[in-house]
């Protein structure tokens, strides 16, 4: 009896070892006690409501032209019942959604017209890269979560065994300040299965994370509580044939990262072979370096946060010395992670959010800094944030920037003006 006893208080002690970490890391992350203080803010810093972003999971500001660029769902109500970034997957639902700019000095979105692409735009991750032989345009590449037309015309006896979605990316090309974005082709590879956001190297190359690799059921919900649940990875995706009209011709992929816990977002780093990259659940950033020979990254430095991490971005100051350096790295994520299994199939609900910005020091440790923070009143969840700089004024030295702010689930991106 004593030796049961013994074991049993072995198997407890034993337990407590391997759930205390993960209990600790979800009060932080999920924040199930979290209250939120939604930020104070002073006369003419906001928040600045973009009209027409409904659902614009990505921005990115694009500096040359200082143009912001985002794809949003258009519609309140499709992304509650499909959305595969969610689970949602009720593929009837699916809806067409559109790329916009939004210029930051005017605060104002204008929608593009699309030139020679029809069909379903299911929006996510997007990344906007120059067009190396036109100085006045861009490429934007863009993630559409397309329902799987197999399992759309499938009964619901039939489905079991069938991918709900067959999600893939649509590169697209637009000379700035027009009115249209032009449709150069879609890329679909057997690789690219739940992809969610993308970094660009060239027209030609870009980077895409598939956040989980089970779209629904008990599995999936293992790699969202599970730490060890390291299923996710990053896709390196080369174009042969930007011409092709087949999605899957013309393409050449190959695995760049695995062993990450729910590898989310990407942006551009400090440097042309550096990629910042996102654990959601995690509350991590990791930045790598990307090797053009075999297309793979490696993982040197990690910045851990409280709350969850979604798209990042880094911000460069413009107006920086050698002694004042405000360039620095923007998260954005829900603050309240926990409930949102629940609260995001409701068009109703609220989603608290967070939004951080941090910095490496002159010890070169990183300073992390909450920029802004909302109860879910004045913008639901927040996926993505950038910062756009404001000239100082006067002598004394303080650096201010505009800061958009846009979620999975908001219904019109924020701008708000922030010290650094």
């Amino acid at each position: 009896m004593a030796l049961l006893g013994s074991a049993f208080l072995g198997l407890i002690t034993l337990l407590v070892a391997l759930l205390a970490p993960t209990v600790i890391h979800y009060s932080k992350i999920g924040g199930p006690f979290l209250t939120p203080k939604p930020t104070v803010l002073g006369e003419g810093q906001g928040p600045i409501v973009i009209e027409d972003t409904v659902h614009c999971e990505d921005v990115h500001h694009y500096r040359p032209a200082n143009l912001l660029f985002t794809a949003c769902e258009d519609e309140i109500t499709t992304r509650f019942d499909w959305f595969p970034g969610l689970g949602h997957l009720e593929p009837h639902a699916a809806g067409r959604g559109s790329i916009h700019v939004v210029d930051p000095k005017t605060m104002k979105s204008s929608r593009l017209i699309f030139e020679n692409f029809e069909g379903q735009f299911v929006t996510h991750g997007i990344d906007v890269i120059a067009d190396p032989k036109n100085a006045a345009a861009v490429y934007i590449f863009a993630v559409n979560h397309l329902p799987n037309p197999a399992f759309v015309q499938a009964s619901e006896k039939e489905r079991e065994g069938i991918e709900s979605a067959r999600s893939q990316i649509e590169l697209f090309h637009h000379v700035l300040h027009s009115k249209t974005v032009q449709h150069v082709r879609s890329i679909r590879h057997s690789l690219v299965y739940t992809p969610n956001d993308i970094s660009a190297v060239s027209p030609e190359e870009f980077y895409v994370t598939n956040d989980h690799y089970y779209r629904d059921g008990l599995l999936r919900l293992i790699e969202d509580i599970w730490p060890f649940a390291k299923w996710s990875n990053i896709i390196n995706v080369r174009i042969s044939d930007m011409k092709a009209k087949d999605a899957t011709a013309g393409l050449d992929a190959s695995v760049a990262h695995s062993g990450l816990w729910n590898n989310n977002g990407l942006g551009a780093g400090r440097s042309d072979d550096e990629i910042v990259i996102s654990s959601a659940v995690g509350g991590e950033l990791y930045l790598g370096q990307l090797h053009a020979v075999n297309h793979t990254i490696s993982i040197h430095t990690t910045i851990p946060f409280d709350t969850v991490t979604d798209n990042p971005s880094y911000y460069t100051d413009p107006y920086r010395s050698e002694s004042d350096d405000a360039s620095g790295f923007v998260v954005a994520g829900v603050s309240q992670g926990i409930y949102l299994g629940q609260t995001g199939h409701d068009i109703n609900g609220k989603d608290p959010l967070q939004v951080w910005y941090t910095r490496q020091t002159s010890s070169g440790t990183w300073e992390n800094k909450l920029l802004f923070e909302d109860d879910s009143s004045r913008i639901r969840t927040a996926s993505a944030a950038v910062l756009v700089p404001i000239e100082p004024k006067g002598g004394n030295g303080r650096k201010q920037a505009w800061l958009f702010v846009t979620g999975f689930l908001s219904e019109s991106m924020v701008a708000v003006q922030v010290d650094l």
